[in-house]
């Protein structure tokens, strides 16, 4: 999953991203409505979490254009002001969900992770294959009825690859979709991160490495 940040207070935007963050998911950020829409533009985001009085561009026309642009990209807007009008208001212009500040944490993961499902074709709230399990919403990966100690980066790519089915998935496709803008696509990020998810997984091998494709998991 890889989401956009839109929220000009910069304490409570890095709050939101470093939580998101913990929860395995790749957050790219940005603080006024320009820099959004320039996000948008570039990058295909599943949610993109935005508060709704923005400088620059406001960010009701934020969300239009979103919405006007196809992107597939589902909106939560944030607003300081929680009555039903302004709920109302908020999903009239496209939003897809509407959470008034303050909020509970945990109610905006709840609600960030159920927009995404709608962006994917549907899968179900476990992923398994052969002997490994993973929960998404628990943040529990097991192997073997065994509990993996996994990173949020190695929890991500084994969701990733997990949800793949066993189709191949490349390393680009893994940078665009579990890491964000704080990573130089040039490193070696992705190998080094499936080399200590493997030793965390343990024998035998269940993430396979196709000669110049990608990875899959399952059997080879």
């Amino acid at each position: 999953m890889r989401v956009l940040v839109v929220e000009d207070h910069r304490t409570l935007n890095a709050l939101i991203t470093a939580g998101l963050r913990r929860e395995a998911i790749a957050v790219d950020v940005a603080f006024d409505g320009h820099a959004a829409l320039d996000r948008v533009a570039a990058t295909r985001y599943d949610v993109v979490v935005l508060d709704r009085d923005l400088p620059g561009v406001h960010g009701d026309e934020v969300c239009r254009r979103i919405v006007a642009g196809g992107s597939g990209s589902r909106v939560l807007m944030l607003t300081a002001a929680g009555t039903v009008r302004d709920r109302v208001e908020g999903l009239g212009l496209g939003a897809d969900d509407y959470l008034p500040k303050p909020f509970d944490f945990a109610e905006l993961v709840a609600r960030v992770r159920a927009l995404a499902r709608r962006c994917t074709p549907p899968l179900p709230p476990v992923l398994d294959n052969g002997d490994l399990t993973l929960d998404p919403n628990r943040l529990v990966a097991l192997r073997a009825g065994r509990r993996l100690d996994l990173g949020p980066k190695e929890f991500a790519v084994l969701e990733y690859l997990l949800a793949a089915g066993g189709r191949v998935v490349s390393t680009e496709e893994l940078l665009d979709r579990v890491w964000d803008e704080a990573t130089d696509p040039f490193t070696t990020t992705v190998k080094t991160t499936i080399g200590r998810l493997r030793g965390k997984l343990g024998p035998p091998p269940a993430i396979h490495t196709v000669r110049d494709g990608g990875y899959r998991i399952g059997a080879p």
